[in-house]
């Protein structure tokens, strides 16, 4: 069993079972919904999650739908009935221990930044850099 919540709290999960996968989505739909060059997803069976709280649905296209806090605006759930249909894929970085079920690969390479082929080459450090 893998738990989470949104940032501030108001709206809490449990999933049961083994997820069907674990993978990093590069898709400008789900760059453009949570403003970052990626997204983690762990698909499960939507009858083995349970939410507690009710999260803000908004349709990002025809088939596809986003479930978000309506307080803190932390993304959480994207169903689609004709991608997925019976599952629920959760936002990974969301997990009480996001490093539980680490990603398996990576998604929708076609729509991904030109950047992310070298992106693991830029320099790292474990805080922010002393200033200029």
């Amino acid at each position: 069993m893998v738990t989470g919540r949104c940032q501030c709290g108001a709206i809490r999960y449990e999933a049961t079972g083994e997820p069907a996968y674990s993978a990093l989505c590069h898709c400008s739909d789900c760059r453009a919904s949570a403003g970052a060059p990626m997204v983690g997803w762990v698909l499960f069976p939507e009858d083995a999650v349970t939410i507690i709280g009710d999260p803000v649905r908004y349709q990002s296209s025809e088939h596809a739908t986003r479930h978000f806090c309506g307080i803190c605006g932390t993304g959480l759930f994207y169903t689609n009935p004709v991608a997925f249909p019976g599952a629920i894929d959760i936002q990974s970085a969301t997990l009480d221990d996001a490093a539980a079920v680490p990603p398996t690969g990576h998604i929708q390479m076609a729509d991904a930044l030109p950047w992310m082929a070298s992106a693991h080459d830029l320099p790292k450090f474990d805080r922010y850099p002393e200033g200029p």
